[in-house]
């Protein structure tokens, strides 16, 4: 039976609690994946999303920061979350759905600003949460397995407004993006995302500092929708939806979508 994922850094759940049961009424995935919830579990609106059909919810919060959440119509079983690096940040979260497949939902450290660890500490534990997930999978050759959320790296030339000016940006780096590869790899992931859309510059997300982002359109391909060997080929239907970075006080990310036939 085929389902529909999607993925979102919402930058705050219960501001924009309206845009995500706006987003559930609208375009209904089945499952929706969120990040940067921005509130302790005790505070995730749960009843309002449970009333929109998704009734099957597993999350780990934090005051004010990070935060990932799995809303779901289908029954999902928890299985757990892994502090990547020891960061003490709720950034991962995984659930199995009822045909074995198992998601996660991943929230990767930003960087901060200057792409350099020895005067940067963020941008240190970046590479460090990225050096620890590609150890897990290696370790833990995932199957069956669709890996989302904000990884907060745009891979590709063609993931990015400009390469050579984003070069020295933090997330699109040489070093950040070798350190993604290596989870890639790790996990044998396929990005099906660029599966689906293989040419042509794609984003999805876009600064709050321009003051018209969608002229200016200088646009990041941050967030992702990654699937093990054995089920990428089930995978279809890809699509950002830009449009959502234009409702009403919108998060800075637009949600990603695939289709799986499992």
């Amino acid at each position: 039976m085929p389902f529909t994922i999607a993925t979102w850094n919402i930058n705050s759940v219960r501001l924009r609690a309206d845009l995500v049961t706006r987003l559930m009424r609208d375009e209904a995935p089945d499952i929706l994946c969120l990040q940067e919830c921005k509130c302790p579990l005790e505070k995730l609106p749960t009843e309002i999303f449970a009333e929109a059909g998704y009734g099957h919810i597993i999350a780990r919060g934090q005051k004010g920061y990070n935060g990932v959440a799995i809303l779901s119509k289908m029954p999902i079983e928890d299985i757990g979350d892994r502090d990547f690096a020891d960061l003490g940040h709720a950034r991962h979260i995984s659930g199995k759905l009822e045909n074995g497949v198992v998601i996660h939902n991943f929230y990767v450290p930003a960087g901060g600003d200057k792409p350099d660890r020895e005067i940067n500490v963020k941008f240190g534990q970046k590479l460090d949460y990225l050096t620890a997930m590609r150890d897990w999978f290696r370790d833990h050759r995932p199957e069956r397995a669709i890996l989302v959320g904000d990884l907060n790296i745009a891979p590709r030339e063609d993931d990015v407004w400009n390469h050579k000016a984003l070069l020295k940006i933090v997330s699109h780096t040489p070093i950040e993006v070798a350190h993604l590869a290596d989870v890639q790899d790790s996990g044998r992931w396929v990005d099906v995302t660029r599966a689906d859309i293989p040419e042509g510059r794609l984003y999805s997300w876009w600064s709050y500092r321009s003051p018209d982002w969608d002229a200016a359109d200088k646009g990041r391909r941050l967030d992702h929708i990654w699937a093990t060997p054995d089920i990428a080929g089930a995978a279809h239907g890809s699509r950002i939806l830009r449009d959502v970075r234009g409702w009403e006080k919108p998060s800075d990310h637009a949600p990603v979508f695939a289709t799986f036939d499992l």
